[in-house]
């Protein structure tokens, strides 16, 4: 087995947490715990954690019975990231969300497509063409405890960063998905 490399953990890391966007998601998040009451922040966290990882060792045999590679699929990946990245910059609406609440607010929407979604998803696969599948890992639990504690504070992140820090931290991570996005294309078309 490869050693564990702290480059690629703190890449993947980071890579994660731009895609999830927990501090982004965090108005979305207010708003569904006032719909439904509260927010199961253990539930939501485990089923984040379960998707990913099973999306990581699943994802690409799923490719191949559809016939699809890797470098495909990351290049579709980078342009998925590409417009959840316009998204957050330009403050636009691309992607429609489901907003019917339901007693499993903790799941749906929130743990699935919220936080762990299609652009999650597909991180996950175009990540693993270019990193080893430990640090990934490694990466994924970092930002599932990460988004744990978000969950679990949100009211308390609400008061610190106030809305326009909010707003702030959802532009910051627009461009730095942005840039990722650019990177994936690039790395998997080889022009």
């Amino acid at each position: 087995m490869h050693p564990f490399i702290l480059k690629e953990i703190i890449s993947v890391t980071m890579i994660l947490f731009a895609i999830i966007d927990i501090l982004g998601a965090i108005p979305v998040i207010i708003q569904l715990r006032q719909r439904a009451g509260h927010i199961e922040s253990e539930k939501a966290s485990i089923v984040v954690l379960v998707l990913m990882i099973v999306f990581l060792f699943v994802g690409d045999k799923l490719l191949e019975i559809i016939g699809l590679d890797i470098a495909s699929f990351a290049i579709a990946g980078s342009l998925v990231i590409f417009f959840i990245a316009m998204e957050m910059i330009l403050g636009i609406h691309l992607f429609k969300n489901n907003e019917e609440l339901s007693n499993t607010v903790s799941i749906v929407p929130l743990a699935f497509p919220l936080i762990a979604g299609a652009g999650t998803m597909t991180t996950l696969l175009s990540l693993k063409s270019e990193y080893q599948t430990q640090n990934i890992l490694v990466g994924i639990v970092i930002n599932t405890l990460f988004v744990y504690l978000v969950l679990k504070n949100v009211q308390w992140l609400e008061k610190l960063f106030g809305k326009t820090g909010i707003e702030i931290l959802r532009k910051a991570f627009g461009i730095i998905l942005l840039a990722i996005a650019i990177k994936l294309f690039r790395s998997n078309t080889h022009l």
